[in-house]
């Protein structure tokens, strides 16, 4: 059986380290970015698959720089015959890619060779993809350029969140690996090229994505909040503080049991505006349709549903949303 040294560092790391644990492989030690400081008491907090190696007594090494020589090092001692890599997030030099035997292969969450880069989970809800799925490959010095492996398509849901779907393709992922590795060991496994011509990039997630720009069309807003969610999520702004958007559905204005984008002398309404008020919801003016909002966050509360939400603030149907507006 191969010795298998673990890179990864978040929470999509940890099923796949723990379904390799349970399928009996030899997991020789776990890499992982250094602990960090984290919120307002700046306690130092261990990343999840740390967490995970030391409930099963595995050998932990968090390197600052995994490209530096001591780093280096330290990974030729393990003598490892392959390193399994799970967004680890640091980027490996050709040194340690080529380090093992059967190189260094890397879970990723999605089909490539469309969605490459740092944030494919929620780029498919923001582009409204139907499908997404796993891929294991065969590391090389390029960003998720390598030869494929093996690949699991999944489904994405009609509501699929930015955090549903990370649960999804965590277990995808756990369960394509331990499929993989015999494979790989036995030479089943025929690396496939992938075809650059039909390439995407899906660039690492910042706050300020989610901000939301009510001139674009509900649909566009809605996924937004789905793919956001839960971070960094969308928002807002109510009376000059951030408010979170958690859950919403899209509502055609040509429907004439719903609120309408014009006011009563059938003048458009600015997008931002709050159209009509219900007991648990209220429906925002956009671009195109309406944006009809049942569960929120203001800041320095709990998320609350709209229902909830009402009991303590007063909205008012023509009242304006937005990060240059204040409400009463």
């Amino acid at each position: 059986m191969m010795k298998i040294v673990y890179m990864g560092t978040p929470d999509f790391a940890v099923a796949p380290l723990e379904a390799l644990i349970k399928a009996g492989h030899q997991i020789s030690a776990v890499v992982t970015q250094p602990d960090k400081q984290k919120g307002r008491g700046k306690e130092v907090q261990m990343t999840p698959v740390k967490e995970c190696a030391l409930k099963y007594g595995i050998p932990v090494f968090q390197p600052v720089k995994i490209k530096e020589k001591e780093a280096i090092k330290k990974l030729k001692e393990y003598s490892a015959d392959l390193f399994v890599i799970a967004a680890f997030g640091q980027i490996l030099s050709e040194e340690i890619l080529n380090m093992p035997q059967f190189g260094c292969i890397n879970i990723h969450a999605s089909l490539l060779p469309a969605y490459r880069g740092a944030a494919p989970i929620q780029w498919v809800i923001l582009n409204g993809e139907a499908k997404t799925g796993v891929t294991i490959m065969q590391m090389e010095k390029g960003l998720d350029t390598g030869d494929i492996l093996l690949k699991a398509e999944i489904d994405i849901d009609p509501k699929e969140t930015g955090e549903s779907l990370h649960d999804k393709l965590m277990e995808a992922g756990a369960r394509l690996i331990v499929e993989a590795l015999p494979k790989l060991e036995r030479g089943e496994l025929a690396p496939k090229k992938q075809d650059d011509s039909l390439s995407s990039y899906a660039p690492r997630l910042t706050k300020a994505m989610g901000l939301i720009d009510w001139n674009k069309e509900a649909a566009e807003i809605e996924r937004l909040i789905r793919g956001l969610n839960s971070w960094p999520s969308a928002y807002t702004y109510y009376n000059g503080k951030t408010l979170k958007i958690w859950e919403a559905d899209v509502i055609p204005a040509d429907n004439k049991e719903n609120s309408a984008q014009t006011d009563g002398e059938n003048n458009a309404v600015r997008p931002g505006t709050i159209c009509r008020i219900g007991k648990d919801h209220f429906d925002i003016a956009c671009g195109k349709d309406l944006l009809r909002i049942h569960s929120l966050q203001l800041e320095g509360k709990k998320r609350v549903s709209v229902k909830d939400f009402l009991l303590g603030y007063q909205l008012e149907p023509g009242s304006q949303l937005g990060a240059d507006t204040f409400l009463v």
